[in-house]
């Protein structure tokens, strides 16, 4: 899942980098508010979080400015501002969670995993899907209780696809939710992910659409 992580400070963005990365995100940051309105606006992520107290603009003006503009993307606040009436105009504004400084990075981590689910229509953190089950916390897949032995990338590419079940995704999305900005990878990065999902779950778990993408198959 493609994160967007818009903090000035330098030490709570790698400590949300690290964290978040470890637990399956593709993270990606900005400092200062005016680029984080614009890659917010102009790009899809997942999820955004979202510090107020950003330079150039503010995260409060921000929000106001996605929402206004139709951006559904869940957003959870990241703030030092603990006033129940500061969290109360973030809300109205259309914030979807609220965390104040300081925090436990697990409970971010948590609530993220949380807003995706929702934001996608699932209300638990163990996803099933024909004989597999998808476990958001443990980062595993089992097929009737065994763990499949799945490598991170094999992973993100079996949960996002959970994540939009009964869409066809393209490879360039999958590209952008499921590999950080910085990973090199070949043109092929994804037919060669995909051909390993398969032979590891089964030939049948994702369908191609030739010239659209992938999709999970039918009857998952």
């Amino acid at each position: 899942m493609r994160v967007l992580v818009a903090e000035d400070d330098d030490r709570i963005a790698e400590t949300l980098n690290v964290s978040l990365t470890k637990a399956g995100f593709s993270v990606e940051r900005e400092r200062d508010g005016e680029a984080a309105w614009f890659r917010g606006d102009s790009e899809t992520f997942d999820a955004i979080v979202l510090d107020l107290g950003l330079p150039q603009m503010d995260g409060l003006t921000i929000l106001k400015r996605w929402r206004a503009a139709g951006r559904l993307t869940p957003v959870l606040i990241l703030t030092a501002r603990g006033q129940w009436e500061e969290r109360v105009d973030g809300i109205e504004a259309g914030a979807d969670d609220y965390v104040v400084k300081p925090f436990h990075v697990q409970e971010i981590v948590a609530r993220l995993r949380a807003l995706v689910r929702r934001a996608n229509g699932l209300a638990s953190s163990r996803i099933a899907f024909g004989k597999y089950l998808l476990d958001l916390r443990t980062m595993e897949v089992t097929a009737d209780g065994v763990p499949m032995d799945l490598t991170p990338q094999e992973f993100k590419l079996v949960s996002y696809l959970v994540h939009r079940r009964g869409q066809v995704i393209s490879q360039l999305e999958i590209t952008e939710h499921i590999y950080n900005q910085d990973y090199e990878r070949d043109s092929n990065a994804v037919e060669v992910l995909v051909a390993r999902v398969r032979k590891r779950l089964g030939a049948d778990v994702i369908r191609t659409r030739r010239g659209f993408g992938y999709a999970l198959g039918d009857g998952y």
